[in-house]
């Protein structure tokens, strides 16, 4: 048995009699070989999940400090000044201020629970966006946006799932 990237494991598909043994195809489920990154030894749709969870990660640690520049007051002027602001305002930022940052260590991390979160706020946000435009503006922007990364995380994990073994 072989560990290959953090939660998989892997076994090697053993070669028929006569046959040269190939180290670039492992066993999965149904019998299905996948090919292996040449340089590092890991599988392709998995590396990839992990990219763009690291790229979501950055993303969410900015929107989280931007939050936290909102609330402190480091951004915005007397006018935009977070005391200023609806209560509606004001708990929806302070909610993302902490989520955004939580989730942001989960997908650095590339843990289930990071991803659970990173989902939430993602959800929250187009939730927020389409049924109380009155809080942020109900930009459908940030909804089409939110939506195709909810798209591109569903397809890239069922790809990385299909690596595995069951």
């Amino acid at each position: 048995m072989k560990y290959g990237f953090p939660w998989t494991i892997k076994t090697q598909l053993q070669p028929a009699p006569g046959e040269v043994e190939d180290e670039s195809r492992e066993r999965v489920s149904g019998g299905l070989t996948l090919p292996e990154d040449s340089e590092t030894g890991q599988q392709v749709w998995t590396s990839r999940l992990v990219i763009f969870l690291r790229s979501m990660a950055v993303l969410s640690m900015a929107m989280g400090l931007y939050n936290w520049a909102q609330i402190t007051g480091f951004i915005g002027g007397e006018d935009g000044a977070f005391e200023v602001q609806t209560t509606q305002w004001q708990s929806a930022t302070v909610y993302f201020a902490v989520i955004e940052l939580v989730a942001a260590v989960g997908l650095w991390l590339a843990t289930p629970w990071g991803a659970v979160v990173w989902l939430t706020t993602v959800v929250s946000m187009a939730v927020i966006e389409l049924m109380f435009p009155t809080v942020y503006g109900g930009h459908l922007v940030i909804v089409i946006f939110a939506l195709a990364m909810l798209a591109a995380y569903l397809g890239l994990a069922w790809m990385a799932a299909r690596e595995r073994p069951p």
